[in-house]
């Protein structure tokens, strides 16, 4: 036996008695296999190096824990490690760090890694300059910049990053980058979980994709999946319509978003606004449902439009909207109003129609107010469909129909329950500057009509029948009226003319159900019982990577050689000051939101 190798086995046997000697009350480090060893005169008393041979590294392990290095310089009474070149670090058969350089005390069970690390766990990677690993709390840290590459959900890259490993979780705070083939995510602080691809959003957040951007406060998004839900001054911005509402939920694979309570569609080519407590939006479709408090506005220079029903439907190309409004549909306009069954709006076409459904009988008892109602200034229009057009340009009224049953009714100016009265199968009116100023009713006509003098004195009530009537409108008083075809007529005075023929057949005055405000437009809505919308709780910065507990093992660390310096002590973490998340103090909350399919 060579002198050297004698010296080898001596130092493994004075090692391993000086081993023992310190008990087995705490495990240390225990060295696997040392190809070649000795001492340096240059390095501190109680300190050995180890080196690699041609065939194998140097081995050590510690409670689980393996060390592979080419060179470890290794303080006995310390219990600490220096390991050099092509270290690795296992635990287990699914954590493995490599790294240039790495310090292992077996007292505090902290290890510090710098140069080219990467830490592989079976879902991702990580890579830094430099890592911290508790393997009591089993945490891994670094806080100069780091990147977590997983296959299926793309790249992270923060400032710092903490791995929490019983978990398979990873906390991402400050600068924090999600890069995938399909969107790129932004956020203050992301909570990620390699195993399932979740991830949780704290703080200004944007996911941001070749057709869509999502902007939250607070959000979760299912990365496997691509779907997520957001809250906290959430929005979907889908080309050129914004979704907005208390919570969102996003699936981005089938191009479609649903929000609820107090949301605000809005559509920026179409200059039209939609809102309610729920909605649905199908992009590849092109098609939105909304409903609880459904409100459409149709945004114009001078008085936009309003249409409230229980539910509203948006569908077509952007250059091409229908807007539909079913069951107790109302609009409101400064000048107009209307009620109906529903309403579909052509917005390519200016036109709009006032519907009554099929499903109600005329004897129906109230198959009467269900019909559809027009009020311009002081004109009231009913009839069993009505079709209100428009210059889709300029934005002004130009004509209206009504088909079937027509009937045109305005309160007489002076007399009290004397009202204006024409009847006929149809009615087309003419509009100027948003007035109507001509009607016709076609096919059989009927009229009643309080006459006065310039003093507006009653001269009589003229009642009569013909084939058509044309009536012409100045300043909203009628001002002329040709009967064609006339039948019969005749002028009564008031006295003469009986209560009982003051109102034509099928005579229905409806001023108190019309809207006088955007307001008037929910007066007869159910009372709005609305889910809670809860949340992701507030940011909470984590705690200290090194912590009470662990600043209490390395002062242990070092009571064992007083006289000299605490490795254990060195290289550790600095505190860093992170500025608080912008984030809006609003109670935290969170809802599963369940979507169901338009129509429903």
């Amino acid at each position: 036996m060579s002198l050297k190798h004698l010296k080898n086995l001596l130092f493994l046997v004075c090692f391993t008695i000086t081993y023992f000697s310190f008990g087995q009350e705490k495990q240390r480090i225990t060295i696997e296999h040392a190809p070649i060893s000795y001492t340096d005169p240059k390095i501190e008393d109680g300190a050995n190096v180890f080196l690699r041979d041609k065939s194998q590294q140097v081995h050590f392990s510690h409670k689980g824990v393996s060390l592979w290095c080419d060179k470890a310089v290794y303080y006995q009474d310390q219990d600490f490690i220096e390991a050099y070149s092509n270290v690795v670090m296992k635990q287990g058969d699914t954590i493995q760090m490599v790294s240039k350089y790495l310090e292992y005390s077996g007292k505090t069970q902290l290890a510090f890694a710098s140069g080219d690390v990467v830490l592989t766990e079976p879902q991702s990677t990580l890579k830094t300059d430099t890592l911290w690993f508790n393997k009591t709390k089993q945490q891994a840290y670094y806080n100069t910049g780091g990147t977590v590459v997983r296959d299926s959900s793309g790249t992270i890259t923060s400032q710092i990053g903490r791995y929490y490993m019983n978990t398979s979780k990873y906390q991402f705070v400050k600068d924090v980058v999600l890069v995938n083939p399909d969107y790129t995510l932004n956020t203050d602080r992301l909570d990620f979980f390699s195993e399932n691809g979740h991830a949780y959003l704290f703080g200004p957040s944007t996911i941001t994709g070749e057709t869509s951007k999502v902007y939250c406060e607070r959000g979760f998004y299912d990365t496997n999946n691509d779907i997520g839900n957001f809250q906290r001054n959430a929005k979907i911005d889908y080309d050129n319509r914004t979704v907005e509402g208390d919570s969102l939920y996003f699936d981005r694979k089938r191009n479609f978003a649903s929000a609820t309570n107090n949301i605000t569609v809005t559509d920026t080519l179409n200059k039209s606004i939609v809102k309610g407590h729920y909605a649905e939006v199908w992009r590849a479709k092109d098609s939105m449902y909304i409903t609880k408090r459904a409100l459409a506005i149709t945004v114009q220079e001078k008085d936009s439009v309003y249409m409230h029903s229980d539910t509203i439907m948006v569908t077509g190309k952007p250059e091409h909207r229908i807007t539909r409004a079913y069951y107790n549909a109302r609009l409101y306009k400064s000048d107009m109003a209307g009620k109906s069954d529903s309403i579909h709006v052509d917005h390519k076409m200016g036109l709009t129609e006032l519907i009554n459904l099929s499903r109600f009988s005329s004897d129906d008892a109230f198959a009467l107010k269900r019909k559809p109602v027009l009020w311009n200034i002081d004109n009231q229009m009913t009839g069993d469909t009505i079709h209100l057009i428009s210059n889709a340009k300029t934005e002004q009224l130009d004509s209206l129909k009504v088909f079937e049953n027509a009937f045109l009714i305005s309160k007489d100016t002076i007399s009290k329950d004397a009202f204006n009265q024409i009847k006929g199968q149809r009615l087309i009116g003419l509009f100027k500057d948003n007035e109507l100023y001509n009607v016709d009713v076609i096919k059989n006509a009927e009229t009643i009509r309080y006459l006065r003098n310039d003093d507006n004195e009653l001269i009589g009530i003229q009642k009569s029948k013909s084939g058509s009537i044309n009536v012409k409108i100045i300043e909203q008083i009628v001002d002329e009226v040709r009967f064609i075809n006339q039948i019969d007529g005749n002028i009564f005075p008031e006295a003469d003319f009986p209560n009982s023929g003051k109102k034509l057949r099928g005579f229905d005055w409806r001023g108190e159900e019309r809207p006088k405000s955007v307001e008037d437009l929910f007066k007869d809505d159910p009372p709005l019982d609305l889910p809670i919308i809860k949340g992701l709780e507030d940011y909470v910065p984590p705690e200290e990577f090194i912590d009470s507990d662990v600043t209490e093992r390395i002062e242990d660390a070092g009571k064992a050689t007083p006289n000299k310096t605490n490795k254990a002590a060195r290289n550790l973490p600095k505190k860093t000051a992170v500025s608080p998340l912008k984030q809006n103090l609003k109670p935290s909350d969170s809802v599963k939101v369940k979507t169901k399919k338009a129509g429903q």
